[in-house]
């Protein structure tokens, strides 16, 4: 993932905004801790990559994290948490800290890693606006289950941050963002069924995709059928179009149980539901996380209650 993550902050470096190290950089026949300590020292941001294995290093525990954390407080550098897997880390001593992907989700919790590892990039990029240009400065370095990056960008970024103008989108544009919503969700109830039967030992499921615009997903309890639904592309939005949701597998009638249309505020485009199963409010904006997470929601809700 440490690898994964470095390939993402690849933009940044390309436009001169931070260079990345990691330990696995260390030379032959260079002293390790020695390496460690200067770039750890010189860093200005410093991720922490947390997973049950950077908790149970001592190394990367009491010696990295704690001298982090020390600079993040006299506020020499910035300490992002990364969570790469789920772990009991809100207690610990960077708890407190703004941790990413937002909400502290972990990246092996995402469907799609990539989406995961863009909030990182986006979150280290806005980080490294508030640190001065250092030209002189050498590449910054780090240590196990920590990447240190240095920043060097031009003095003359002093603008404001408001810049948002309204556009009007197009029927193309929104046709494309409707049918990539429908292949997120796809790909999202594909694993989420995988991995509620992993957990589960009493539990199968099976995912069967029709064709290109409609799928159904099912889950057996101990052999017995306890949810099943169907869900389709209908395209076009409005109340009988959209990405539908079914209980059960009805694939005739065109009847449905609730309803995601896209729509926009200027800005940027986003999904809404038209209420029949799902709370709304006018204000309302789903991503595609959002709106897959809300269809699971209606699924997963059959086993739970």
């Amino acid at each position: 993932m440490r690898d994964e993550l470095e390939i993402h902050l690849s933009a940044l470096k390309r436009q001169g905004v931070i260079e990345t190290w990691h330990d696995r950089r260390i030379g032959a026949g260079k002293e390790f801790d020695s390496e460690i300590s200067e770039h750890l020292e010189a860093a200005q941001i410093i991720l922490l990559l947390i997973s049950p294995y950077f908790i149970a290093s001592d190394y990367c525990y009491d010696i990295e994290m704690a001298r982090a954390l020390e600079r993040h407080k006299t506020g020499e550098a910035r300490v992002i948490p990364v969570i790469l897997h789920p772990c009991d880390w809100h207690s610990l001593p960077f708890g407190k800290l703004t941790a990413v992907p937002r909400d502290g989700k972990a990246v092996s919790k995402y469907p799609n890693h990539h989406d995961a590892f863009l909030e990182i990039t986006l979150a280290v990029r806005e980080t490294a606006k508030d640190f001065a240009p250092s030209p002189d400065s050498q590449m910054r370095r780090d240590a196990p289950g920590i990447i240190n990056v240095p920043i060097a960008r031009p003095a003359t970024d002093i603008r404001s941050s408001n810049l948002r103008v309204k556009k009007t989108y197009t029927q193309r544009e929104k046709d494309k963002f409707e049918r990539d919503a429908y292949e997120y969700m796809e790909k999202y109830f594909e694993n989420s069924l995988a991995e509620l039967e992993a957990r589960n030992p009493n539990v199968e499921t099976e995912f069967r995709r029709i064709d290109a615009n409609q799928f159904t997903a099912t889950v057996y309890v101990d052999g017995a059928e306890a949810s099943r639904c169907l869900i389709k592309f209908e395209g076009g939005g409005g109340y009988l179009g959209g990405i539908t949701y079914s209980f059960g597998s009805s694939f005739g009638g065109g009847g449905m149980n609730e309803a995601l249309s896209v729509d926009d505020d200027g800005y940027s485009l986003f999904l809404k539901a038209l209420g029949m199963n799902l709370s709304r409010s006018d204000n309302e904006q789903l991503t595609f996380e959002g709106a897959a997470e809300a269809y699971w929601g209606m699924f997963i809700r059959r086993l739970q209650d």
